[in-house]
């Protein structure tokens, strides 16, 4: 393997974007339930739903933050690392981001504030207003990366002029282009999906040690929250399934390359197989240890048994995708998804049966699928980005043409300050974000009523609303 300037390059974004897509995936779900919880509050008045929402409200915040740091070290990166890329399709992919900026960016920044420090400084309605905003405002900035993104994947809408510049002709195409409705679908749900793994394991948690210590507090909360985090687990995961085999379709018409890398077919024939294992070769075209249901692949891909699918050796070999990435992180993203599925199935089955609190065996399962939506989801980028190699914009512009003008020792000494620094600071957030959640809702102590303001000329030691010895 040649470590040259473009391999660091993709190294140094993988490595950032493994980082930052963490975050969005589980803010983007947190912030609705946090609109959730807030709505059941005002409507209820319900404690439980206070309590849960001061408690994610800390954890929402602390991840919103460490995804914007993240963000905005991947965007420094189009100048540094792929300024070829920016300058040749910065016509059609530069105002997507600034629409992402102007629109979903800007209404998060206007209402985060009123969201995260308002609860006892503004009426009821305006802070549910703000955390509905802010929750909108994360589904925005996913259309807009989204779109881009898939543009790239599927690229409509443009011409290329004599300089080898991108310009947008349809703005429509560019942004609904043919990939993107499947993929913005799939990334929301994979959101919703990962939040709601999460509360669920952290509720399943606390209510395991509660079994084990009957005055173990937040016990009601952590009910109230498992129930919810089951009851979508139960909805969204079967559903995420249709939507993944959807996307798939898409892949099978518009990236033929990419569909032949995830389902390991080397040889263009009707009536594939359904490749279950194996271990795809680039060097001898093949797959080695393969283990295979025959006939049965052209019904997964919904295609006519007697229709050929296209297989790698369609395609040169300096045109194909590296298969091993993409053939085993979509069995990774699939397996857990069943795992999902099995999890919402049975949860939904005690739920209903009254039982769901009782089962040890149902809330340790629970407990374990806690990281498996922040698993799914980089395996999925991984298939993304990686199937669409060696080309940035598919069958338009390579990898290797968008890298910028830089020495590899440059690459390696940035990459090296990434790694260290992220080693640090992230690891230290999610430590934090861990005690948090170790904690439990019963650490959401309710906000107190505004302070009343003090008569004009009153002493601040006579103050009636401040406690005896309060040193202010």
């Amino acid at each position: 393997m040649d470590f040259d300037a473009l391999l660091l390059s993709r190294m140094q974004f993988a490595f950032t974007i493994a980082f930052h897509i963490l975050f969005p995936a589980f803010t983007i779900g947190l912030a609705s339930f946090l609109a959730v919880l807030e709505g059941l509050w005002l409507w209820t008045r319900r404690d439980a739903f206070k309590v849960l929402y001061l408690f994610w409200i800390k954890i929402f915040a602390i991840s919103f933050g460490m995804g914007v740091v993240s963000g905005v070290v991947m965007s420094y990166q189009f100048g540094t690392n792929w300024s070829e890329f920016i300058r040749l399709t910065g016509g059609v992919i530069g105002p997507l981001l600034a629409y992402e900026v102007l629109t979903a960016f800007f209404l998060e920044a206007s209402f985060l504030g009123v969201m995260l420090f308002g609860w006892s400084r503004v009426g009821n309605r305006l802070h549910f207003l703000s955390t509905v905003l802010v929750a909108v405002g994360t589904t925005i900035s996913a259309f807009w990366i989204l779109s881009a993104n898939s543009w790239m994947q599927t690229p409509a809408g443009f011409e290329i002029l004599a300089d080898g510049t991108f310009v947008a002709t349809d703005f429509l195409q560019v942004i609904f282009n043919p990939s993107f409705p499947s993929r913005l679908a799939h990334m929301l749900l994979a959101a919703f999906l990962t939040t709601a793994l999460v509360v669920g394991a952290v509720s399943a948690w606390h209510l395991l040690k509660a079994r084990r210590d009957p005055q173990h507090p937040g016990v009601v909360e952590s009910r109230v929250a498992l129930v919810m985090a089951i009851g979508l687990v139960a909805v969204v995961a079967p559903l995420q399934l249709v939507v993944g085999h959807w996307s798939g379709e898409v892949a099978h018409h518009h990236q033929p390359s990419k569909l032949a890398a995830i389902e390991g077919y080397w040889e263009t024939r009707p009536d594939q197989p359904l490749i279950v294992f194996g271990v795809p070769d680039r060097r001898i075209q093949d797959n080695r240890f393969e283990v295979a249901i025959p006939g049965l692949g052209n019904v997964v891909q919904n295609v006519p048994r007697d229709e050929a699918i296209t297989g790698l050796d369609a395609f040169p070999v300096a045109d194909q995708p590296p298969p091993v990435i993409p053939f085993f992180g979509f069995r990774i993203m699939v397996g857990l998804g069943l795992l999902m599925i099995a999890l919402g199935a049975w949860g939904a089955w005690l739920t209903l049966r009254r039982k769901v609190f009782d089962s040890g065996a149902f809330l340790r399962f629970a407990v374990a699928m806690g990281p498996a939506g922040f698993v799914a989801v980089l395996a999925g980028w991984m298939v993304t980005e990686v199937g669409r190699q060696p080309w940035v914009v598919y069958g338009v512009l390579r990898t290797a043409d968008a890298v910028s003008p830089v020495l590899a020792s440059q690459v390696a000494t940035s990459l090296t300050a990434y790694v260290l620094v992220y080693a640090v600071v992230f690891t230290a957030g999610a430590l934090f974000i861990l005690r948090l959640m170790k904690e439990g809702p019963v650490a959401a102590i309710v906000a107190p009523a505004p302070r009343q303001d003090r008569a004009p000329g009153t002493p601040l030691a006579k103050a009636p609303e401040d406690p005896p010895g309060d040193p202010s």
